[in-house]
């Protein structure tokens, strides 16, 4: 048998693997879409929640990195959940209650950190580590992600789920600056943006990422202004765009902080092309809170 490392991919090779994702992972969302339950959204969303996650404590055992994944874990499983009943049956009307929920558990989840510590010697910095670790894995993964869940009950309507255009619009505009970064810098990519933390990315890449969020953000507004009005019209369409691309692309820089931080290369295989969950949401826990607090306290007020 041969001890030679397998060759690796081509740019071919991965951008077919990448695309055939991207497109399993539109169908999946078409189909989530077309059901028109709030209950299968925040299914999905829990479910990606949950494995986005699992992904962060496997990384940081990998890395050697101390941190408490069970409780961490069931935690995150009982926010998800109480989080998606709440919205599910309340909608809209509890979106302002949920505030509460999320500073709930951050102290359950803190708390319950220091007590599983009581009846074990203290580790030196370890100790610490452990609960400060797990408390950022949470607030960064569950939390964060879960805007994409409020977003879905934010503007003012009787549907059952009356922000499903808007989720699918910000997610349209997050990945297609993923997108188009990857396409652009593939193609034409030579001068590094940051290579101490992301080697493979250029600032043609990321003009190209900018590029083909507008071109998604404007194309789906243009498409349906009725489905979007959310957004109050052109102005604030090219502006929110232009916002959530750049924060896409921080998204993508701070998983890329967090590997690098504790000496992992992938969060997970799960989808070809891609990686893991982690590496699917993790622009997305960048973009929906800061569109959903834009929403709810800018855009609505002007």
């Amino acid at each position: 048998m041969s001890d030679s490392a397998p060759a690796s991919k081509s740019k071919a090779q991965v951008f077919a693997a990448r695309l055939f994702s991207t497109l399993l992972l539109w169908l999946v969302v078409t189909a989530v879409f077309l059901s028109g339950s709030p209950w299968v959204f925040l299914a999905v969303t829990t479910i990606l929640g949950m494995l986005g996650i699992r992904e962060y404590f496997c990384m940081t055992r990998e890395g050697g990195m101390p941190s408490m994944p069970v409780w961490g874990i069931i935690v995150s499983l009982f926010y998800l959940l109480s989080l998606g009943w709440c919205l599910a049956r309340e909608g809209q009307y509890c979106l302002d209650s949920i505030q509460s929920l999320d500073a709930a558990f951050v102290v359950v989840l803190v708390m319950g950190g220091f007590c599983l510590q009581l009846g074990r010697p203290v580790d030196g910095q370890k100790t610490l580590i452990k609960i400060a670790v797990t408390t950022l894995g949470f607030v960064y993964i569950p939390v964060m992600f879960s805007f994409l869940s409020r977003l879905l009950f934010l503007p003012a309507s009787s549907d059952p789920i009356p922000g499903a255009w808007l989720v699918i619009w910000l997610a349209a505009v997050t990945k297609f600056t993923d997108m188009g970064a990857y396409v652009t810098g593939s193609l034409i990519g030579k001068h590094k943006m940051i290579a101490h933390i992301s080697p493979k990315k250029t600032w043609q890449g990321f003009a190209g990422g900018l590029l083909f969020a507008q071109l998604a953000g404007c194309g789906l507004f243009a498409i349906m202004p009725d489905k979007l009005l959310v957004l109050s019209g052109w102005g604030w369409v090219a502006g929110l765009s232009l916002l959530l691309a750049l924060l896409a692309v921080v998204g993508d820089l701070a998983e890329s902080v967090l590997k690098r931080s504790i000496g992992t290369k992938d969060s997970g295989n799960t989808l070809p092309g891609i990686g893991g969950t982690l590496d699917l949401i993790d622009s997305i826990c960048f973009t929906a809170p800061v569109l959903y607090f834009m929403l709810k306290w800018v855009v609505v007020c002007c």
